[in-house]
């Protein structure tokens, strides 16, 4: 396949995450006309990032668990089966916060290096076993609470979903902000010298400026935004929600696990070759077990979100949040074959998903209606991602 142009190599611009972002945009802007304006309004994107969080939080280590040519398809009925471990804890036998939460990481990693256990050890393919999973601790999160409503009243837990005082305040937001994109330009002005100081080829001074320049503006975006939203019966605006940051801190983690520690170039490894990753040394079993392990600490920290944002455990949490997590994943630009994928692919893949599904949701479109339209997206998604390559290689 010929195309008329060339991907230019010189520069470091992600052309599928721009693909992705305009893909973003172009859905908002639509949302946004067919609301009547009430897509883009402060409220409905508050009430977005919330809903994205804990999609967004899980979907980063399901990246590192699709490149190393596996899949868990049990993370919402895990998410499930924790939460209401967590809230029944708190609830019903009084225990206090955090220490319901790290029982509730306990059996999360119980439930995820049993899984990863299997897997390695043992062989059995990840499907075959987190299908099992899916099914069975569905049903264990209905037995922790014999199927009741665990309702949770912490104030402090509360805030970390979110909600009335889920947010961080007007001032907080803008020092954030403006902290994070110092940081960023920073980052990009030592890159550069760094390249210079080395003899490494330098990119056109235009690309650093772009890469630098959109992310602040879309942060500043994002940041007004979340100020000008205020709870009724509130005296100050929201800020930034507690979700998104710790989304947003996770995500930062796990990109510096997947690109800058030997773990991640490791599970890269596993993903691209398997039998040469085995030849050369790598423990492809204890990196499996450890991949399942850390899946399972972000499963916690997603069901104490998803639990803080409800009021409450119910045995129907997280029902149907792995199809939304591996879309999240795929959309972004992990390939289902292995190998390749990025953190920052699976936030945008995260919030083009829940943008669609709060999109929809505005326009009164049926439930059915919104399934088939999501599940038509992610094969949409894979094919790209087919051509995509393809392209490249040609290019």
């Amino acid at each position: 396949m010929q195309l008329p142009f060339r991907i230019p190599r010189d520069t470091a611009i992600d052309w599928r995450l721009v693909f992705m972002g305009a893909v973003l945009a172009v859905l908002a802007g639509v949302f946004q006309v067919l609301s009547g304006g009430i897509f883009l309004s402060p409220e409905n994107l508050y009430n977005i990032a919330q809903q994205t969080a804990v999609v967004g939080i899980v979907s980063t280590v399901m990246v590192l668990i699709i490149v190393a040519r596996h899949i868990d398809l049990s993370v919402g009925s895990v998410i499930g089966f924790v939460g209401v471990l967590i809230a029944y804890l708190q609830y019903t036998l009084g225990w206090s916060w955090p220490a319901a939460s790290l029982a509730g990481l306990a059996a999360a990693l119980v439930v995820s290096v049993y899984q990863g256990w299997l897997t390695a050890m043992l062989g059995v393919p990840s499907f075959v076993v987190t299908l099992g999973g899916l099914m069975s601790l569905r049903g264990a999160a209905f037995l922790v609470a014999d199927g009741k409503t665990q309702p949770v009243s912490d104030e402090f837990f509360l805030q970390l979903g979110g909600g009335y005082d889920g947010g961080i305040g007007v001032t907080a937001t803008w020092v954030l902000t403006a902290c994070v994109s110092l940081v960023l330009v920073v980052r990009r002005v030592l890159g550069r010298r760094a390249s210079a100081r080395h003899g490494m080829p330098q990119q056109p001074v235009w690309v650093d400026v772009l890469l630098v320049a959109a992310p602040v503006a879309l942060l500043a975006a994002f940041a007004a935004a979340m100020n000008n939203y205020q709870v009724t019966n509130k005296d100050a605006p929201q800020g930034i929600p507690i979700p998104v940051l710790i989304w947003a801190g996770v995500a930062v983690l796990m990109s510096f696990i997947s690109r800058r520690t030997r773990f991640g170039r490791y599970v890269y490894a596993m993903g691209g070759n398997p039998d040469a990753a085995i030849l050369v040394g790598i423990p492809v079993k204890r990196v499996t077990l450890m991949l399942f392990a850390l899946l399972g600490v972000l499963i916690t920290i997603a069901a104490i979100v998803s639990v803080a944002r409800l009021n409450a455990g119910t045995n129907s949490l997280g029902t149907g949040m792995e199809l939304f997590v591996i879309a999240a994943a795929v959309i972004g630009g992990t390939a289902l074959a292995g190998g390749s994928g990025t953190i920052i692919g699976s936030v945008l893949g995260a919030l083009i998903m829940q943008s669609l599904d709060s999109g929809m949701l505005l326009l009164d479109v049926s439930i059915g209606k919104r399934m088939v339209i999501i599940g038509q997206v992610l094969i949409v998604a894979v094919v790209f991602d087919v051509l995509y390559r393809k392209w490249a290689q040609e290019s």
